[in-house]
C-alpha cells in the first residue's frame, strides 16, 4: 500500500484528528493546488483544480485539526467530482 493509499484510507475512515497539512497532501495528490489570493483572504483557502471546480475551505484555528463538518464537504466534493 502507498502512501497516497494510506493516506485516502485514513480520510476515507473519517479521523477526528486529521490534519490541515494531511488535507493539504490529499488534495494535492488529487491535482489541486493551495491559492490563499484575494484582498481579504485571511483563513480563507481556495483548492484549484485545472479542470474540476474549486474547494473553499477555512483554515483550522487555533489546532491544526479539521472540523467533523469540514471532512464530509470535502469527502462529497471528491466523490462528486470522481476522486474518490
Amino acid at each position: 500500500m502507498t502512501k497516497l493509499e494510506k493516506l485516502q484510507t485514513r480520510f476515507l475512515s473519517m479521523p477526528k484528528d486529521f490534519s490541515w497539512d494531511e488535507l493539504k497532501k490529499l488534495l494535492s495528490d488529487c491535482g489541486y493546488r493551495e491559492t490563499t489570493a484575494g484582498k481579504t483572504s485571511g483563513s480563507r483557502v481556495k483548492f484549484i483544480h485545472v479542470k474540476l471546480e474549486p474547494i473553499c475551505l477555512h483554515k483550522p484555528h487555533p489546532k491544526p485539526e479539521l472540523k467533523a463538518y469540514q471532512l464530509k464537504q470535502i469527502l462529497e466534493a471528491l466523490r462528486n467530482r470522481g476522486l474518490l
